[in-house]
């Protein structure tokens, strides 16, 4: 085996410019999934208009139920055709954030819809509306429920961002493979891409937890 590893050391300052830009791009998209996930989540555990929830429903079905990469390339190239023209930056935080948030979404309404409904109606009766009901009483224990799923969405999305190397955005896998076409090096290379992955998702985990223990601890005392 002729394994030559100084191709990495050669290039370790691009393949960190790349982690970090993949970092940023899953960060922006998941705090954009987490807001249309709260919003759809909540709103699907209301008694809405028909058009509303079928509405609510049909996003959820089409983004759970097509490959993410049509997505993108539906958002970054076909959406030009109709004169709607997106920055590839903006198209993968856009495609990532609404496919990630379809399936939050549920993880949202299931942790909403776990809070017992005397709560809800407790809230009521102690002068509450609607939204400080959802804000001061709902909220804070469906988030304790939701966070290790929501964090684990994280994860994923950290790993499905490299999808997003179709829309020529030099994040880490693209950058992998621009070296790859210089070196041919393809086992150090991707074995590299591998584990710097694997450390950044392993990080995310570690942080997921972290997070979990505070909201577990503050919620007993």
């Amino acid at each position: 085996m002729d394994l030559k590893f100084g191709v990495i050391a050669d290039n370790w300052i691009f393949l960190l410019s790349a982690a970090l830009l993949t970092i940023k791009i899953t960060t922006f998209s998941f705090i954009l999934a987490l807001i249309v996930a709260f919003i759809v989540g909540t709103l699907r555990c209301e008694k809405l208009p028909k058009a509303i929830e079928k509405v609510l429903s049909l996003y959820v079905e089409v983004f759970r139920g097509t490959p993410l990469l049509i997505q993108l390339f539906f958002i970054y190239y076909g959406l030009p055709s109709i004169g709607i023209n997106i920055p590839g930056f903006l198209a993968a935080i856009i495609g990532l954030a609404l496919n990630s948030a379809a399936y939050m979404s549920e993880i949202v309404r299931a942790s909403v819809n776990s809070v017992p409904v005397g709560q809800k109606e407790a809230s009521f009766v102690l002068g509450y509306n609607r939204f400080q009901s959802l804000v001061y009483i709902i909220y804070p224990q469906a988030v304790r429920v939701a966070i290790p799923t929501l964090m684990n969405s994280f994860s994923t999305m950290l790993k499905e961002s490299s999808l997003v190397s179709i829309l020529a955005i030099t994040e880490l896998t693209r950058i992998g493979n621009l070296i790859y076409t210089r070196t041919y090096r393809a086992f150090e290379i991707y074995l590299t891409l591998g584990v710097i992955y694997f450390i950044m998702t392993y990080a995310v985990s570690l942080i997921s937890r972290k997070i979990e223990k505070r909201i577990n601890k503050a919620y007993v005392c």
